[in-house]
């Protein structure tokens, strides 16, 4: 009886590692695609003719100051 219960919770030990070790693998995709999104975001943004313009006089003050 008790070498059926040891073997029980050896299972069980395996079986809780294998869990954590695939949703470890989970979080690493979802993390993955949101960052993806977020850079094709910013992309976009940055594209545009606005947020072009006013990165660009921001740099031209930061070059006149000095």
């Amino acid at each position: 009886m008790n070498r059926r219960i040891a073997a029980l919770r050896a299972r069980l030990a395996l079986v809780r590692q294998t869990a954590e070790a695939g949703m470890a693998t989970a979080e690493y995709a979802i993390a993955t695609l949101a960052a993806a999104g977020f850079a094709g975001l910013l992309y976009v943004i940055l594209r545009s003719d606005q947020v072009r313009g006013f990165l660009v006089n921001i740099i031209n003050q930061a070059l006149t100051v000095g």
